[in-house]
């Protein structure tokens, strides 16, 4: 019935418009082109905006007319259409932000104004910041620093992945059937200082979106300047340590190279330290080969390898067995790489047609040991398991994107297709003892995984009403040949997934619309089932809606909210100890988002994310219906100043309680922490100090309903486990700037 439903909102009628049509490119006044630019005719109410290409075409104009052009960080400009109006080429001056030139009603994704506010004004300079660059998500690290970090968004406890599609400048970073489960999303590799902009999107509506889509998409997207090279140091509590610096090696209008090196270790404030380390390379080319063509290729490699003090039964704690930073067992850790080439190449075929290809490769290895019940299963030697894969990942896909004026109305066209190709090597699940002595294999083997799609949709206008149709097409190939079995087994599924999806806008005027967003999503599930019966729920779809409203309430105070619906026909949940998948039904969510971007003064800024969710099992009676660890009500947001020599902010985020089990019986207590961070710049030097949880509050960062046993005891208890969050650290910067 979703599926019917959906696809019926798809059909539409044209009514054309008639009129001048206006085309040109806006770039900076480096010649980067800037896509999401604002153009507007506000005596006429004619609106666009630039595409990926910086291209842009307005119609329903005439000669004399005045246009404004505007883009976040950057002055604003008048310009009068001249009698010949095709292929303008229109420099904005880079500035300081202004909300005011922020013209809301046109933006064809809401959601990227507010990116693009916050990473002007609070960038990105830490690890656990990226992810956290996402209005409503909140992450927890409960591995010593170096496993990827478990996500929750939009009553979603996401696990490393499952649920959320996560790219780099078009690479995907989610790992299918991973050795630790289905989605795994570590992106380590990625500097903070390389990042450029942060495109996401809440829900399942983008057709270019298909693997994990279904709670959102985030693609991180690398500068392609330097902005100048640098030395960084920053030294703080509990051993930290990280240095960073970035050479620009090329620097001009056409041609652009950087070369950006991190390290950093720490020991974190546990008993048993961490011994963290991780090792980061990055270097990018781009530049403009002829006309607006553009390549860009870009090198990574990151390694790192860490000990764990692992998660702690409240039990062990409350009897004074161990402190609250003490460990069950300190053997826990790990070591993990990833070497990555992207390779971007944008083909100009004219003004309105342009083909943007990317293609990737990724090579990568994980050891993981871990110990989640102690002495449950082995009362002698302890229940520590190995989990481990190395992988190799090919991508491509090719979009084509064309501008079409049909009577006087725009229609943006995009056509892709991609493949995706996942082929590990001895992937593995076993008992170990003390990380040295594997006892027995529980699972051995060989995945092989493809995914080959294909998309299209196009945007239309009608006056203040915009549709955008898409539809995905998605074949996977699943493969899995079981090394533990005693005869040759090269098991393989076939599974074709067609997703519809449908985008509204309606324009109440230049600074406010409502949106209403319907479509259809899956995540795959493991390849590991394709020796089992559970092959048929291999890609179980999601259906989605999503009603909001993004307005300026005044001149420089934005607001974007939405209620959203989530439905979806089987969930899984991977159990990483015994190597297992466990179906748990069909599951429906339910909430309210709002995020609030307000510019108080030229150089103060105030930010809020408020999020609400209901997220509860379909097939399960009432009261024993929970999701575990499903958030339920999230805050985030702060202070930020940003003057021209100096910046600082004070932050805090709130995740409540939430059930820890599906009856509630047990629960994962929430936490308010708040952080504070100063900068000033003199000459070359930037000093700077950030305080995090400046109120030393102590704070679980990861919690889990388990069962377990320690040494001592007769029976197993099932009661919460948990990682503790970090008390009151400081860590101080020194930046050298050249």
């Amino acid at each position: 019935m979703h599926q019917y439903i959906i696809l019926s909102l798809s059909f539409f009628a044209c009514l054309p418009l008639f009129g001048q049509s206006v085309n040109g490119v806006v770039t900076d006044e480096a010649g980067n082109s800037l896509p999401g630019a604002y153009v507007f005719w506000h005596a006429g109410d004619a609106h666009t905006h630039t595409d990926n290409a910086g291209r842009f075409d307005l119609p329903g104009v005439s000669t004399g007319d005045t246009l404004h052009i505007s883009f976040i960080g950057h002055t604003g400009r008048d310009l009068i259409v001249p009698e010949n109006a095709n292929d303008l080429a229109i420099v904005l001056q880079s500035g300081s932000l202004d909300l005011r030139e922020i013209v809301v009603g046109s933006s064809d994704r809401p959601q990227r104004i507010i990116s693009g506010i916050d990473l002007a004004v609070r960038p990105v300079n830490s690890s656990q910041e990226i992810l956290r660059s996402v209005p409503g998500l909140f992450i927890g690290q409960h591995a010593g620093g170096g496993k990827a970090e478990q996500i929750f968004l939009r009553g979603f406890d996401i696990d490393h992945g499952t649920d959320i599609a996560i790219s780099v400048d078009g690479m995907p970073v989610n790992m299918v059937s991973h050795a630790h489960g289905q989605g795994y999303a570590d992106l380590h590799f990625l500097i903070p200082e390389a990042i450029g902009a942060v495109d996401f999107e809440k829900g399942l509506y983008d057709a270019n979106q298909g693997n994990f889509a279904t709670a959102g998409h985030v693609d991180f997207q690398t500068k392609d300047r330097s902005g100048g090279s640098f030395v960084k140091l920053e030294a703080g509590s509990f051993g930290n340590l990280r240095t960073v610096a970035q050479l620009d090696i090329l620097s001009g209008k056409n041609h652009n190279a950087y070369v950006l090196g991190e390290y950093k270790v720490a020991d974190g404030p546990f008993e048993s330290p961490q011994n963290f380390s991780r090792g980061n390379l990055f270097a990018k080319y781009t530049g403009l080969l002829r006309d607006a063509d553009k390549l860009s290729v870009s090198l990574s490699h990151f390694s790192s390898n860490w000990d764990a003090s692992g998660q702690i039964p409240e039990r062990a704690v409350a009897s004074g067995l161990i402190g609250r930073f003490g460990a069950i067992d300190d053997t826990e850790g790990g070591e993990t790489s990833r070497s990555n080439l992207i390779v971007g190449y944008t083909r100009e075929i004219d003004g309105a047609t342009f083909i943007k290809n990317t293609f990737s490769y990724t090579r990568y290895d994980f050891e993981l040991f871990s110990n989640f019940t102690f002495f449950l299963d082995d009362p002698e030697f302890g229940d520590q398991i190995r989990q481990q894969e190395s992988r190799d990942i090919i991508y491509a896909q090719s979009v084509l994107h064309h501008n079409t004026n049909l009577g006087g109305t725009t229609v943006e066209t995009r056509i892709g297709a991609g493949l995706r190709s996942d082929r590990t090597d001895d992937s593995s699940l076993a008992n170990t003892i003390n990380r040295t002595t594997v006892q027995n294999y529980i699972q051995r083997g060989d995945v092989s995984e493809d995914n080959f799609n294909l998309f299209a949709d196009a945007r239309f206008e009608f006056g203040r009403l915009s549709l955008q149709p898409g539809v995905r097409l998605d074949h996977f190939r699943f493969g899995y040949r079981d090394l533990l079995a005693t005869e040759y087994t090269n098991a393989s599924v076939n599974k074709t997934r067609v997703s519809p999806k449908l985008k509204t806008t309606y324009r109440l005027s230049p600074d406010s619309r409502l949106f209403l967003n319907a479509g259809t999503g899956f995540h795959s599930n493991d390849s590991r089932l394709a020796n089992t019966s559970q092959i048929s729920g291999m890609t179980p779809p999601a259906y989605g809606v999503d009603l909001g409203l993004e307005t300026k309430l005044l001149p420089r105070l934005i607001m974007n909210t939405a209620l959203w619906y989530l439905f979806l026909e089987q969930e899984f949940v991977y159990v990483g100890d015994a190597g297992i998948v466990e179906p748990s039904g069909r599951t429906r969510r339910f909430g309210a988002d709002m995020s609030l971007r307000y510019q108080m003064t030229d150089w103060l800024f105030g930010d809020l994310d408020a999020t609400y969710s209901h997220a509860r099992s379909i097939d399960d009676e009432e009261g024993e219906n929970l999701i575990p660890l499903a958030p339920r009500l999230t805050l985030a947001g702060g202070l930020s100043v940003k003057a021209q020599n100096l910046t600082s902010g004070l932050r805090f985020r709130f995740l409540g309680d939430r059930p820890a089990n599906e009856d509630y019986s047990l629960t994962a207590e929430g936490y308010l922490v708040a952080d504070a961070n100063i900068a000033y710049t003199l000459g070359r030097f930037t000093f700077g100090v950030l305080v995090e949880n400046i109120g030393n509050e102590k704070w679980n960062e990861a919690q889990f309903a388990t069962e377990s046993r320690l040494f001592d005891e007769a029976v197993p208890v099932e009661e919460i486990h948990f990682t503790p969050g970090a008390p009151r650290s400081v860590l101080t910067t020194l930046k050298l700037s050249f």
